[in-house]
């Protein structure tokens, strides 16, 4: 492993404290610094409907949300935000509004008035899929000042009503220009961020959250630390929101979200969070909160060493060189372990190593260099377990030693979902980071071996590094959605859970759902009311299908392209 230097304090390796910022006001309710880290979700009503608006934000209220989302497509959406801001008014509810604008400046300039908070998206708010992929150097930085003349009036509205503003990136909906210089790329994700950053900063605007945000957790997690790496060398320190876009639904849409959202908050990195569950979005609460409480009362540690030398590549994946004992590690998928592989016939002859961070000796490391059928186990017992896992990797790279390393964690005392979230977070960000030849969680007993094998299998398909099951690509719902996408999720997956190693998007608009399931086999995305679109890969193949006929169009899609199995 070599050493990778321009990481700043984006990771650590000594040390845990959430990544210092200002504080951001929205409405009543502080985010960042050392406040608490927030909980947020988007209803999924239409915004016309007030009604049905304000009885939603009261529940996700009483559920523990502490800032409601809204999807604002148009003016009468953006004026309907008063209505809706002064009913919760009348019945006591002081939770802070946030209005989710895309393609238009004057409706977020609307909103802005009302609501505290407006989310615009660097990718689609004054930039316009054009399909122009040569911009010379004056055309690209003529799009930089157009952003500029209509940034500062959404600018000015915000400093005289003392609304926040989130810059929030998605990786599915990046404007032409910023491809033509970076592509689909984290690196694009941050500058498509980082010029609406500049232009706020240089009109001394300064209430303002950012995300970066994708449904492939490997690139929220690179784009997010990237961004806070470019922040800290240019002075800024703004907080952060985080999510996994279209996670989807049940265990899977859980593990997907934690593995992202708790990767970056073992780094210290969050001051908001929202997990985006195809799932009615009362549900998604309970869920942050399994999150957020591990960090409540973690203690800090932070110490200041800009030479650290960590042996991995934050902002991009490269799997960690190990030795290829039998079916663990070199180029070979992780192993699941659901008991103790020095029982298991399969792994007679390796000789199985467990250790903790302090056991880890010199003379230990030189015996493993010596047996090429060693395998080490690593384990520890700290709250903030990533750091010892970390040091356990770089010590082993410090003395050249390539045996491959499983990591296990013990969890005797949570139930079913506690354990998924707890579990998820705690793996997932050393897989994405390629540090793991293996997974082993244990409950003694707790819990039954297949669920524990399905959960090990789901953290290793949502860190990207061992895909055994069909992935689904799916939205929450909002008030953009086009059709019942819980129920369409349900069906297309009881009809296609079966297949292996496909990813299927299932979305209900087009405005990220298109660019989030790029890399997705196929696509159902909605298109207008009761009118589905289908794609292969980024390719639209069938248009305008009625809702009814569209599942089994699908699944006719998938078997003439012969990946029915």
């Amino acid at each position: 492993m070599s050493t990778f230097n321009d990481h700043k304090y984006c990771v650590s390796l000594t040390s845990y404290a959430r990544i210092p910022t200002r504080t951001v006001w929205v409405g009543n309710i502080p985010m960042g610094s050392q406040h608490p880290i927030r909980i947020q979700s988007m209803i999924a009503v239409p915004t016309m409907d007030t009604k049905a608006c304000v009885e939603e934000i009261i529940q996700l209220a009483d559920a523990g949300c502490d800032y409601a989302r809204l999807t604002t497509q148009n003016l009468r959406e953006a004026k309907n935000l008063k209505e809706i801001k002064q009913s919760l008014r009348n019945k006591g509810y002081k939770i802070p509004l946030i209005a989710d604008v895309h393609f238009n400046p004057v409706i977020a300039e609307t909103a802005a008035r009302i609501v505290e908070k407006v989310r615009i998206n660097p990718g689609n708010y004054v930039d316009k899929k054009t399909g122009k992929t040569d911009y010379s150097h004056n055309d690209y930085y003529r799009g930089t000042n157009k952003i500029r003349e209509h940034l500062s009036a959404l600018v000015n509205i915000c400093k005289k009503h003392g609304t926040a503003l989130r810059i929030g990136t998605n990786h599915g909906s990046l404007s032409d220009r910023i491809m033509s210089r970076y592509g689909d790329t984290p690196r694009g994700m941050v500058e498509s961020a980082m010029e609406y950053l500049r232009i706020c900063r240089s009109l001394d605007f300064h209430n303002i959250v950012l995300s970066m945000k994708s449904s492939n957790t490997r690139i929220m997690v690179q784009s997010t630390r990237l961004l806070v790496n470019q922040m800290l060398k240019e002075g800024m320190d703004y907080p952060l929101h985080l999510g996994v876009t279209e996670a989807g639904e049940g265990e899977d849409g859980r593990i997907k979200s934690a593995v992202g959202i708790g990767a970056l908050l073992e780094d210290g990195i969050g001051d908001t969070i929202r997990v985006s569950l195809t799932e009615d979005p009362v549900y998604e609460i309970p869920v942050a909160k399994m999150l957020i409480e591990r960090y409540h009362k973690r203690a800090q540690t932070y110490t200041d060493t800009p030479d650290e030398k960590i042996y991995f590549n934050p902002f991009s994946y490269q799997r960690r060189i190990s030795n290829k004992v039998k079916n663990i590690g070199s180029n070979q998928v992780p192993v699941v372990f659901t008991s103790n592989p020095q029982k298991i016939d399969a792994f007679s002859g390796i000789s199985f190593i467990l250790v903790k961070n302090d056991q880890l000796s010199d003379n230990l490391i030189n015996k493993l260099k010596e047996n090429p059928l060693s395998v080490l186990i690593i384990e520890s017992s700290q709250p903030h377990g990533i750091i010892d896992f970390r040091q356990l990797f770089f010590k082993l790279a410090d003395h050249n030693c390539n045996a491959p390393v499983i990591i296990k964690r013990s969890y005797a005392d949570l139930g079913k979902e506690r354990l998924i979230v707890h579990s998820a977070a705690d793996f997932g960000g050393m897989f994405i980071d390629g540090l793991g030849d293996g997974i082993w969680i244990e409950t003694e007993g707790k819990h039954e071996q297949s669920f524990i094998e399905s959960l090990s299998l789901g953290i290793l398909q949502a860190s990207r590094t061992r895909f055994s099951k069909t992935e689904y690509i799916a939205c929450p719902s909002c008030g953009r959605t086009l059709f019942n996408i819980q129920e369409t999720l349900k069906r297309v997956r009881e009809k296609t859970g079966h297949l292996k190693n496909l990813k299927i998007g299932v979305m209900g608009c087009v405005v990220n759902g298109p660019g989030e399931m790029a890399d997705a086999d196929y696509g159902y995305v909605g298109s207008g009311p009761g009118k589905i679109t289908l794609y292969k890969g980024k390719n639209i193949v069938r248009k305008n299908i009625t809702e009814e006929k569209a599942v089994d169009e699908l699944i006719r899609l998938i078997k003439e392209n012969d990946d029915w199995q």
